[in-house]
Parts: C-alpha cells; structure tokens; sequence
C-alpha cells in the first residue's frame, strides 16, 4: 500500500504479491478506529468584537490548490469512491475531516496510475505502479492524512517519505501550499514530477533521495509522513519535526502485517505514540552504503 524514495524497491512479483495480500485483509487496515477530532470551543459574544490589531491580525489563509485538469474526468466514480469507501463503510471508522474529504474528492487518482490499471483506480485497493511498488488503498491514504491534523489556515510544512505515484502529496498539496517529497527509485521520481506537474501540483517541492534522512535543509516540518514500512522511525525524521508535530509510519518487517504508529513530539522534545491499525505496506530501501 503505499511506496521515500526511501521507499520501496522489491521486484515486481513481491510488490504484486503485496498488493494481492493487503486486498486480502481489509479488514486488518480498519480494526482500530482513529481519535475524533478535538472538539473546538465555542464562544457566543453579544456586540461586534473590536478588530484586532494588526499585530495580532489572523494570517492570511492558504491559497487554494487550483482544480487539476483531471478533476472533470470519472468525477462520478471519485464521489463514489469518497462516499461509499471514506465516508462510510461497515468494517472500518469513517473518514470525517471535511477537507481531506474534499482533496479525496478532487484529486484524479486515475491519473496517477499506469494505464494498465487505470480502469482500477477507484477500487478499494492499492495498485501496482512498476518498479516494486504500489499506490495505497484510498482510504489508507485519507486515514494517513486526517492523522496528521493539519490546519490549512496555519500553512504547515509537510515532508512526504516516498513520493511514489505522486498521489499523496497531490492530496496533501490541497491542504498546505507548503509540501515536500522525496523519493528514492529515480523512474518513479521522474514519473510522479511529470504527473503532477500535468495536474498543476507545481507547489509540491520534489527531489530524488534516500528518504531516510529527510530533508534537513527545508525542515523543521510541522508535520511527516511515512509512505513505506520500517523496521523503526529513522531519526532523522525525529530531529526534523517540530514540537508538537505528527509523524504517520508503518512500523514493521516487510514480510509481516505491520502497525501503522502515530508518533506526536511533545513540548519538552519527549515522543507521545499510539498504535492506529494493522497495514501492509513496501519496506523502505535505502541507498547501498559506500
């Protein structure tokens, strides 16, 4: 289900292999439902409050990602899929952060996929992509994006390990105009550059490289997620989140079901780590060491 370029390179037959298993098991990627959002405090005022100061004005809200071209194609099957997968389903929690809903819905996941699948894209199932490696199950995707809890308002900075097909970060890009990816299979980097590219994600920063190291140069970030499985959370990552940042990560071996973790950095630097549920996912590949 998903693949830094620290991602994930297995060979073809394993990846198909994976993507076979984790069809298998859906119901391994639903058993745990994600907290509910925080409730937000409500304030009932008499009058007209007086403007702030400009010191302390409100910034500015994020421009929003303008509707990719592929937007008006399958756009029936894309409802579909947001209703009937994210939104509701009897075996898993549903999906109820309204924007990230509304990226699921406007992103083109069809053109983020070989052709050779393309009639697929919609399914309730990660997709081969080439080179070892898959695009995640929609809901894994919209799951890994409501655990970050971002605020578009607040513009966050957020790493993607693992560009893959580029659907992630386009879904991430419609949230935050600040988001970076890297990926470590140079084919799929160069792909995923010129499929986003095409539906106008410009404002998605790209570079090939071992994923396992971030992207220290651009960071901190406020928050990261982990698109390929890893036997632990590199720490790298850690050092380059901001207090009070997320982290979403598959932890676990590559021939095992393993534990999607949401790892949250205190105040004081301390990790606060919660178990969401059981996915399958590609291991991460490191660049040979010299």
């Amino acid at each position: 289900m998903g693949a830094i370029r620290n991602v994930c390179r297995s060979g073809t037959a394993l990846a198909a292999a994976w993507v076979a298993a984790a069809a298998a098991v859906p119901t391994l990627s639903s058993t745990i439902s994600p907290s509910p959002p925080a409730p937000r405090p409500v304030m009932c005022l008499f009058g007209v409050p007086p403007a702030k100061p400009a010191d302390e004005a409100a910034p500015a809200p994020a421009p929003e990602q303008p509707a990719p071209p592929g937007s008006s194609e399958r756009a029936d099957e894309r409802a579909a899929m947001v209703e009937r997968q994210l939104a509701r389903h009897d075996r898993r929690a549903p999906i109820t952060n309204k924007a990230v809903l509304d990226a699921m819905r406007a992103v083109p996941r069809h053109a983020f996929v070989p052709p050779n699948v393309r009639s697929r894209a919609y399914d309730d199932t990660p997709l081969p992509i080439g080179h070892g490696q898959t695009i995640s199950q929609p809901y894994i995707v919209a799951l890994m994006t409501q655990l970050l809890e971002l605020a578009p308002e607040a513009k966050p900075k957020v790493l993607e390990i693992g560009t893959g097909s580029g659907y992630q970060a386009a879904v991430l890009a419609h949230l935050t105009p600040d988001v970076y990816s890297i990926e470590i299979i140079d084919a799929l980097a160069r792909r995923a550059d010129g499929d986003l590219q095409a539906q106008g994600y410009e404002r998605v920063k790209r570079r090939s490289g071992d994923g396992y190291h971030g992207w220290a140069e651009k960071g901190p970030f406020d928050a990261i997620i982990v698109t390929c499985a890893s036997g632990h959370l590199p720490p790298p990552l850690w050092a380059q989140l901001k207090p009070g940042g997320r982290i979403v990560i598959p932890i676990g071996g590559p021939y095992e079901v393993q534990r999607l973790v949401l790892l949250t950095k205190q105040p004081d630097g301390t990790r606060r780590s919660r178990t969401i549920t059981s996915v399958r996912f590609v291991p991460m590949t490191r660049e040979p060491k010299r």
